[in-house]
């Protein structure tokens, strides 16, 4: 989860790079390639994953909120500083559009500081003693059994499960209709007139 976060930070300082960079090489194509890698990226999804993994239960509701609120934030600090006023002008459009990288840098620099997901390193790695130094890093010291008991659980029910890989899911008749409902919500996601709003 850790390292797929940090990839993710690296290709969206790329794309902020090449955006900023548009207007010196004169390439509104260059636009479109930085705007395509930040579609690309996996912000949102890997927000939700690797932050309801380290949070405590009782928090884990909140935890997986911060990513609408924020998203939200960064819509309406984009809309603010697009303003012909700050850097909607002429000559500082490409430090508006480079400045996606700048939440981007700010996680590069600061994750290597947190522990891979506790969840993560005890299903998928095997790693017990990694998960309990990884849960008291992020939880404190004290008793957290009950927690490891909920992750082994669900590693568990996770062995008696099948993983699907993207073409295998496509296919599975059983998931089509709920496949679909996904593709056609978040292709139209951008017709909503959130932008608007």
């Amino acid at each position: 989860r850790k390292k797929c976060l940090l990839c993710n930070n690296l290709l969206m300082i790329v794309a902020a790079s090449i955006m900023g960079c548009s207007k010196i090489a004169q390439s509104f194509e260059m636009i479109l390639i930085g705007r395509f890698m930040c579609g690309v990226s996996l912000c949102v999804p890997l927000h939700h994953q690797y932050v309801g993994e380290i949070s405590p239960r009782k928090l884990r509701g909140f935890a997986n909120s911060t990513s609408s609120f924020f998203w939200s934030l960064g819509k309406a600090i984009g809309q603010i500083s697009g303003q012909r006023e700050l850097l909607g002008s002429q000559s500082l459009w490409p430090m508006l559009m480079a400045s996606c990288g700048l939440p981007a840098l700010v996680q590069l620099v600061t994750l290597p500081f947190f522990p891979e997901s506790p969840p993560y390193l005890l299903m998928h790695k095997g790693d017990e003693e990694g998960c309990k130094k990884a849960i008291r890093q992020l939880w404190g010291e004290g008793h957290h059994q009950a927690e490891m008991d909920d992750i082994m659980k669900e590693k568990a029910t996770m062995k008696n499960t099948k993983i699907l890989s993207v073409l295998e899911l496509m296919k599975e008749q059983a998931f089509r209709w709920q496949l679909y409902m996904i593709v056609i919500l978040t292709a139209t996601v951008q017709l909503c007139g959130i932008n608007a709003v």
